[in-house]
This record gives structure tokens, sequence and C-alpha cells, in this order.
């Protein structure tokens, strides 16, 4: 069974961080968001989101990290040394690491992007030191997937969902049929 963690740090983007949640659950992906301190996570414009889980170890044990963007959420995210060293990890053991927007700022801190095709909010290419800047809506290179902001979460997912072996089209059109008042 896949699992994705997606952080959820103070000042996280609600659009990019529910919205991803949403849809890999719908696409029948275990995916769980992890709080650090508080279990009410305060987002960028002061939507409060309860988290599943506090940050941890347990961490590990999921196939994917996923760091959304925010103002300052990602920012709370590089600057947490505990965050820097799980994408570390991650990246060591060759596991998917997802993010967006601001969120991809702690891929170049924690010096995991080094020769890898990368995404990011517009005028990150100078941020994003050592990765090689795309100006795509989602880059997938290796085990890294990028998007861009707060307009690109569906991509993202989308593309998330599909490295995991689903199967996109179905998705689309189950939540297509469900918004039009399908069963």
């Amino acid at each position: 069974m896949v699992k994705i963690a997606v952080l959820m740090a103070e000042g996280y983007e609600e659009g990019e961080t529910l919205t991803i949640v949403d849809i890999l659950r719908r696409a029948e992906l275990t995916c769980d968001t992890f709080y650090f301190g508080e279990k009410l996570v305060k987002g960028m414009h002061g939507m409060y989101v309860e988290g599943d889980k506090a940050f941890g170890e347990e961490v590990k044990e999921y196939d994917m990290i996923v760091l959304p963007g925010g103002r300052p959420g990602g920012q709370n995210l590089r600057e947490n040394p505990e965050v820097i060293r799980m994408v570390q990890y991650f990246n060591d053991q060759n596991k998917y690491i997802g993010a967006m927007c601001s969120g991809t700022t702690v891929l170049s801190d924690a010096k995991v992007i080094e020769g890898k095709r990368v995404t990011g909010y517009t005028g990150y290419a100078e941020k994003l030191i050592g990765g090689i800047f795309k100006e795509e809506v989602v880059v997938a290179d290796q085990n890294l997937v990028t998007s861009q902001g707060p307009a690109t979460p569906y991509p993202f997912a989308y593309k998330i969902a599909e490295i995991f072996g689903k199967d996109t089209t179905v998705l689309r059109e189950r939540m297509l049929y469900n918004f039009a008042g399908g069963k």
C-alpha cells in the first residue's frame, strides 16, 4: 500500500495542500497530513485545519513526502532542521519527494536537486540552486516531482497519482461525474 506524507507547517498554502490531499485520497492512495506542534494548523489565509499525525520518525515509513508552499509555510519547512534531514533521508533512500511553490526551496537547502530538472514559483530559478530550472507546470525527474504554485496543485497531484500507478483519466472522469451530481 502506497503512503504519502504531506507536511503542514504554519502558513501552509491551503489551496495547494488541501487539493493535493483531496485528489490523492480520491485516487485511493493513503495520504496523511503531518503537523508540527499544535494539531490545528493555521494556513496562509487564516484557515485552521486539523492535521492527521504529528511529524516524526513515522514519516520514514511513507513512500513519498510532499512539501506544499505558502507564506510563511515554505519558509517554516525550510528553517526546520528535522524537515531538511527527512528530505535528505528520502533522497538517500531513493524515495519520492514532491514540492511546490515555496516548498521547493527546501529541496535546494537540503541539496537534493543537484543536476535534476525542477520547477517552482515564478522567479525561483535563482532560488533553486543546483537544479536545472524548467518553466513548466509540473516537472518529474528521478525521485523528484515539483510544481509551480497555487494554480497547479491539480496537475501536480495527478502526476503523483500516475507515478503510483493510478489512471488519472478515470480519476478525472469520476471527479467530474461527482461534481455534476452523480453518485
